[in-house]
């Protein structure tokens, strides 16, 4: 048997919730400074130099780590459910994002050769390190509230999230990261810290910081949250081969026993690894349409955090009023028309066509109408991202048998990323055949609408 609260209709203390919350307020800046707005863009545009080319590169990285993350994720999953404890887990994968994050740091302009690719093998372990954690803490979420608050812990816990990628990403921004042309930070000061701007110190400085971040603010998670699960395998000789029977015998029997688990496994693959693409090529995109530097990206990134983190707490308490699944349909609808939206601009152009003035050199932060446009439906996606993630999260929470719930999370981790090698592979090849960012970006489409299709035959239990 194993400790759920969510069955038993207890609820874990309030130290407990706050310090499971606190886990992704400790893991979003790497999600938000270094896969979107602050590093990424930084890499593509200055350590590769040329954008489509870093941009190629970045995919190629992204997909391996997400091929990794897709193959260990089920099979971590089912060991640790047969050995009952997940914090241990969380406590290496959360070494391996912390080592990953501060090989950034060697990031340096125009950087060629072995350092190269060091900066990409840390990349891709900070991103399967950080996945690869996230699986067992979601495990640990139906542990501490009951089945009809779940939408709610787990869209608050987004919004924190969200709320610490804005917080760290302005403190970055404004404090730390400088344009190169003025030596400026975000709020037009002098740095806090004396940092050479010629080899962009800076920027490279964000992958470090967030790993501070992490071991600063995730202590309270391995303080407070309770992690005392029975073991669901005593006496055998063999655990792990019996938990990967255990994998083996759910996967083979999901489309007999479970179809409704399984096609919202297989639309959680499609609608996440196409979301995932948006916010990891997105301020790519942007920074190469419009030029943006540092300050042009650090407000950007603060509209969009800001914007999410409102976002997941209207989903959360949408998701336990309407529920799961209804939440998820409308928030893909309304991602589509984002996309297509900051898709459809261009330098000249917004709407696929409609030609409008050119952003003028040396002008302000979003004064060209094509900026602005792109920033409305960025804000659109921005609303909506958190709540599709949050809710897909309580919805599993809800389907998945309490025995077995790391193992389906590992799945539910494979799920978004049975295909996240696929997506970043897609725009890379694309981008590379063609020599056109926005081309590359356009294959995203294709995972938001096969995710939406096969989302709708899903049936999610009726409350009680």
């Amino acid at each position: 048997m194993s400790t759920d609260v969510a069955a038993t209709g207890s609820t874990a203390p309030p130290a407990a919730l706050a310090g499971w919350a606190m886990f992704d307020w400790a893991g979003q800046p790497f999600y938000t400074l270094v896969q979107t707005f602050l590093f990424a863009p930084y890499f593509a545009n200055v350590v590769v130099a040329d954008p489509s080319q870093g941009q190629a590169a970045w995919g190629y990285a992204a997909a391996f780590a997400g091929a990794i993350v897709a193959i260990g994720s089920p099979i971590l999953g089912a060991v640790a459910d047969s050995g009952g404890r997940r914090k241990p887990w969380i406590a290496l994968f959360g070494l391996m994002l912390v080592v990953g994050l501060c090989l950034l740091w060697f990031a340096t302009p125009k950087l060629q050769g072995p350092m190269f690719f060091l900066v990409l093998a840390g990349y891709a372990l900070a991103f399967a390190g950080a996945e690869f954690a996230a699986v067992f803490n979601n495990a640990i979420m139906p542990t501490l509230v009951r089945k009809d608050q779940l939408g709610r812990l787990s869209g608050i816990a987004w919004g924190l999230g969200y709320a610490g990628g804005l917080v760290s990403l302005a403190l970055v921004a404004g404090f730390i990261v400088t344009d190169p042309s003025s030596g400026k930070t975000m709020l037009g000061m002098d740095p806090i810290l004396s940092l050479d701007q010629a080899s962009r110190e800076g920027d490279r400085l964000v992958g470090p910081l967030c790993a501070a971040w992490f071991i600063l603010f995730v202590i309270p998670f391995f303080l407070f949250v309770p992690d005392n699960r029975q073991v669901l395998h005593g006496g055998s000789e063999s655990p792990i081969r019996d938990a990967l029977k255990s994998l083996w015998a759910t996967v083979r029997n999901l489309p007999k026993d479970d179809r409704n688990i399984l096609w919202m496994l297989v639309a959680r693959m499609l609608y996440a690894d196409g979301l995932a693409a948006i916010f990891v090529f997105g301020g790519i995109y942007g920074a190469s349409v419009f030029g943006w530097r540092t300050f042009d990206l650090g407000l950007f990134g603060i509209i969009l955090a800001g914007t999410g983190a409102v976002g997941a707490v209207i989903g959360g308490l949408l998701d336990d009023r309407v529920g799961a699944k209804t939440v998820i349909v409308g928030s893909i609808v309304i991602l589509l028309i984002g996309f297509f939206g900051i898709l459809s601009v261009d330098k000249g152009s917004v709407l696929f066509g409609l030609p409008i003035a050119e952003k003028q050199p040396g002008s302000g932060a979003f004064s060209s109408l094509g900026e602005q446009v792109f920033l409305a439906f960025a804000i659109l996606i921005g609303l909506v991202a958190a709540p599709v993630q949050a809710a897909g999260r309580s919805l599993l929470a809800r389907l998945a048998p309490p025995e077995r719930m790391t193992q389906y999370f590992g799945l539910f981790a494979f799920s978004g990323k049975a295909t996240a090698f696929l997506a970043p592979l897609m725009i890379a090849l694309v981008t590379t055949t063609t020599g056109s960012q926005r081309w590359g970006i356009a294959t995203t489409a294709l995972f938001l609408i096969g995710g939406l299709i096969f989302m709708l035959p899903v049936k999610e239990p009726q409350r009680a």
